[in-house]
C-alpha cells in the first residue's frame, strides 16, 4: 500500500481526465519514504565543485544537438538485451523531475520490457526557490514528491514503480557522502542495474550523485549507465568533456515522447514563473526543448 504524501489528494493539472480516472494520483506509488531534498542552479565560472561546467545564460540549441552527426551515428541501446527482464533497475534523481527529464523514455521502455523498476529521489529538491513565499522549502518537501507521482502516472508507469525518498539535504549532496554510501549498501542488491546522472553533469547535487553511485557500482562490480541532464546545457556537441566513445542512444517512440512531454508539465514548481519573487521558471523553454529530444544518451564504460 502506498504511502500518501500528503492527506489532500489533487488531481494534478498535467493529467487528463483519461489518464487520471482509474486511479487515485496520489495513491499508486510504493512509496518507502519521505523527508527534505532539493536542487540549486550555480552559474559562477571556476565553481569548486562544478569548474567550468555551469548552468548558466540559454545553454546549447536544440537545434544544435539535433544537427550533430555524433548523435546520429551513436551506438543504439538494446533495452530486452542491455536491461534483461529480471533484472532490477535503479534510477537515482537527485531531486524530483531529473527522473522524468534524463530517463522519461528510459522508464517506459523498462516498464514494457518488464523490469522491476526502483526510483530512488536523493532529495525531495526543497530549495530550488529561494526566498518564495510561494514555494518555501516545507512547502516543496511535499509538492515536489507529489509533482513525480503525478509525471510518473503521465507516463503510465505508477503502478511499476517503487519510490524511495534518500531525504539527503538539497543543494548539499556532495557533504553527505557518507550517509548516501550507507544507504546504498542497505538499498541496493547485487543484481541491480544503476542509473544516475553523469559524474560531470554540471549540477553539484547532479555530480556528488552520479560519483558516488558510480563509485558503488565499480566497488561492487554493478552495470552503471550514467544520464545527461544538465549537460545538455554547458556542453557543445563533440564537446572533449564528456567521453561520447562510452555514449549510447535510446531512441524514443512518438508516443514515449508525448508521454515524456506531457509528464514534464506535471512539475508546475518548475516550469512557471514564481509571482512571489518574479524569478523566471527553473525550467526555461530551451531547457524543456532541448531534453525533450526523441532520445536519450546514456554512457556505459564495461567493467573490466
Amino acid at each position: 500500500m502506498a504511502t500518501i504524501i500528503s492527506n489532500k489528494t489533487v488531481k494534478p493539472a498535467c493529467l487528463n481526465d483519461d489518464m487520471a480516472s482509474n486511479t487515485d494520483v496520489l495513491g499508486t506509488l510504493d512509496v518507502l519514504t519521505h523527508h527534505t531534498v532539493t536542487p540549486t542552479h550555480l552559474s559562477k565560472h571556476n565553481h569548486p565543485i562544478v569548474g567550468d561546467r555551469v548552468i548558466e545564460g540559454d545553454g546549447t540549441s536544440q537545434e544544435a544537438w539535433q544537427n550533430w552527426s555524433g548523435l546520429q551515428n551513436m551506438p543504439r541501446l538494446n533495452i530486452a538485451t542491455n536491461f534483461p527482464a529480471h533484472q532490477r533497475v535503479c534510477i537515482f534523481a537527485p531531486h524530483p523531475d531529473d527522473e522524468v527529464l534524463g530517463c522519461g523514455g528510459l522508464l517506459q521502455q523498462l516498464a514494457a520490457n518488464g523490469n522491476p523498476i526502483l526510483l530512488v529521489h536523493v532529495t525531495n529538491g526543497t530549495q530550488s526557490h529561494p526566498d518564495s513565499q510561494i514555494y518555501p522549502p516545507k512547502a516543496l518537501d511535499v509538492i515536489r514528491p507529489q509533482e513525480s507521482v503525478a509525471a510518473l502516472e503521465a507516463l503510465g508507469i505508477s503502478h511499476q514503480v517503487k519510490v524511495i525518498f534518500m531525504d539527503l539535504t538539497d543543494g548539499n549532496v556532495f557533504a553527505q557522502k557518507e550517509q548516501f554510501k550507507r544507504q546504498l549498501i542497505a538499498m541496493i542488491q547485487p543484481d541491480d542495474i544503476l542509473v544516475t546522472p553523469f559524474i560531470h553533469d554540471g549540477h553539484p547535487d547532479h555530480e556528488a550523485t552520479g560519483q558516488v553511485v558510480a563509485a558503488f557500482a565499480e566497488q561492487h562490480r554493478l552495470t552503471c549507465y550514467q544520464i545527461l541532464i544538465w549537460a545538455w546545457h554547458w556542453a557543445k556537441p563533440a564537446d572533449n568533456r564528456i567521453p561520447w566513445h562510452y555514449a549510447n542512444r535510446v531512441d524514443l517512440s512518438a508516443k514515449q515522447l508525448q508521454r515524456k512531454a506531457q509528464a514534464i508539465t506535471c512539475f508546475t514548481s518548475q516550469i512557471t514563473v514564481d509571482e512571489s519573487t518574479g524569478n523566471p521558471p527553473i525550467l526555461s523553454p530551451q531547457a524543456i526543448a532541448r531534453i525533450s529530444q526523441p532520445w536519450e544518451v546514456y554512457l556505459y564504460e564495461p567493467t573490466p
